[in-house]
């Protein structure tokens, strides 16, 4: 068996939804609290507060690609990169 899961904080599974506005418009956005650990993190590194930092990759991903079909996902899938681009810096050399 994979003991992933047996090792892990089970908060860390519970879905979290936060308020914010994105262009002007007020949003709920749902993300397990394991994402968004990994958001907070991201946007004090960039010196934003959490919901400066998703407006401005809703507005990159707006600029770069023409819209975000689904921001939830852009917002998980954000946070896999961090986190793997993370590990490979730490990775010995």
């Amino acid at each position: 068996m994979c003991r992933v899961l047996a090792t892990q904080d089970p908060r860390r599974f519970q879905p979290v939804s936060r308020s914010l506005r994105i262009a002007g418009h007020s949003t709920s956005i749902r993300l397990e609290s394991a994402f968004w650990s990994v958001l907070d993190e991201i946007a004090r590194g960039e010196g934003l507060s959490t919901s400066k930092f998703i407006s401005a990759l809703h507005d990159e991903a707006i600029e770069l690609h023409n819209g975000v079909s689904n921001l939830a996902s852009m917002l998980r899938t954000v946070c896999l990169l961090h986190q793997s681009e993370r590990a490979g810096r730490q990775a010995p050399a």
